[in-house]
């Protein structure tokens, strides 16, 4: 099979590194793809939302199936686009994208099919907002509706951190007309953690569980990001929860976008926190998650090319997924300034040094080549992944491999895990 994958990520990374694995996969051509990328599939130098010249691309060189890494193409509505030229693409259509497109909807939508969510308002201006934080209570969390890379999420505890925050999202409209909604819903206590499916519109194939983690800093302190890091299994989600999260989370998704005339396939990531109250969920995305992905990817037994395959054909051939006993670990090494403003240009080294030892796989997110020099180019700049008999032999192994490599201000989380690991959820 002529395989696309759209993206530049290090989650784009890891979907090539794995498709690379498969016996059905002839070519693999990634746009725009990155250096690290470069090594497995043949890049296209095609930006991720220009989705006519995807389209030409898929048509001129007859792809067989093309596999979308981000969100942006998808709420933009490439899918749409490939499905009236015949091609084949797995992912959500632009309707059912929306889930992850807007907040609003998505809250709404739960509130509509009983999916077990925080209370919440919607606000369109500051005074608004200040009322229905009145109403529900500090803490309280704030979230700009449209799409935010992760960043338009903020969680205060007082009155001042409050203010600041509407100063963000309503008068620096630091995230654009996405900002022109805000939610204001309850703060939830309890821990976070991930679970993936694979959609056929129908059909669900959940994937092993992930706990993510969000914050700059160690102990969860400083800025929201994209994700600092990850670990499967998450340690934390037992297997009589991520049933009940399938049967009263994911699956109701899936049968309500199909009544809504929706029809929802591909990855359908479901963010929880695990309350006292249960499983309530905080986002949906309808892509892998990054840096989950790179996680799940490396645990993943299974050959990925054939159920990408099924699902876009809306048909899955098989009833479960499997996954390696070990664990695996993702640490993101991140830019100076990141993620405010990520410091662009430094040269990278150690990458091979890392690469070369047992068990480890480093996948590129934001890096570039000037010569035969690597240098950063992005905010999350690599994802140092290791597999190991637990999860704290996995921890270590990747610790140690992100150790070998340094640029001027690289900055990575030390703490992945170790709460997982204090309370004793894995070992």
């Amino acid at each position: 099979m002529r395989v696309l994958v759209v993206g530049g990520g290090g989650r784009e990374h890891s979907i090539c590194w794995k498709l690379r694995q498969s016996k059905e996969l002839s070519e693999l051509f990634c746009a725009p793809g990155n250096p690290g990328i470069a090594e497995v599939a043949d890049c296209v130098p095609i930006a991720a939302d220009e989705i006519g010249k995807l389209a030409d691309f898929s048509s001129d060189l007859k792809i067989d199936l093309t596999i979308v890494g981000p969100e942006m193409p998808l709420t933009l509505g490439i899918v749409d686009e490939f499905d009236r030229r015949g091609l084949a693409i797995f992912g959500p259509r632009q309707a059912a994208a929306e889930l992850e497109g807007s907040k609003v909807f998505a809250k709404e939508f739960m509130e509509r099919h009983k999916i077990p969510t925080a209370e919440f308002e919607v606000a369109h201006t500051a005074a608004e907002a200040r009322k229905a934080i009145k109403k529900l209570g500090l803490p309280i969390v704030l979230k700009a509706d449209g799409l935010a890379a992760g960043k338009g999420v903020f969680i205060v505890k007082d009155q001042q951190e409050a203010a600041a925050a509407l100063d963000v999202l309503f008068e620096e409209r630091r995230f654009g007309s996405s900002g022109d909604r805000v939610v204001v819903e309850r703060c939830l206590a309890g821990e976070e953690v991930s679970l993936i499916a694979m959609c056929d519109g129908q059909h669900i194939l959940p994937l092993a569980t992930c706990k993510d983690y969000r914050r700059i800093g160690d102990g969860d302190q400083g800025t929201n990001t994209g994700g600092m890091g990850a670990h499967s299994p998450s340690g934390v989600l037992s297997a009589h929860e991520a049933a009940e999260v399938i049967e009263r989370v994911l699956r109701p998704v899936v049968e309500g976008m199909t009544q809504e005339g929706r029809i929802f396939r591909g990855f359908l990531y479901a963010g929880l926190m695990l309350t006292g109250d249960g499983p309530k969920v905080l986002e949906f995305n309808v892509r892998l998650g990054d840096p989950e992905a790179q996680s799940l990817l490396l645990r993943m037994s299974d050959d990925l090319l054939p159920v990408l395959r099924q699902g876009a054909a809306g048909r899955f051939e098989t009833a479960r997924l499997d996954f390696r006993r070990e664990a695996s670990v993702c640490i993101v090494l991140a830019a100076a300034g990141y993620p405010d403003a990520p410091v662009l240009g430094d040269q990278i080294f150690g990458v091979e040094d890392a690469a070369a030892r047992p068990g480890t796989v480093v996948f590129h997110a934001g890096t570039e080549l000037e010569g035969e020099k690597l240098l950063t180019a992005g905010g999350r700049v690599l994802n140092v992944c290791a597999l190991g008999a637990s999860l704290r032999e996995a921890l270590r192994a990747a610790y140690q491999a992100a150790a070998e490599i340094r640029w001027n201000g690289q900055t990575y989380r030390r703490d992945i895990g170790r709460r997982v690991l204090e309370s004793g959820g894995a070992d």
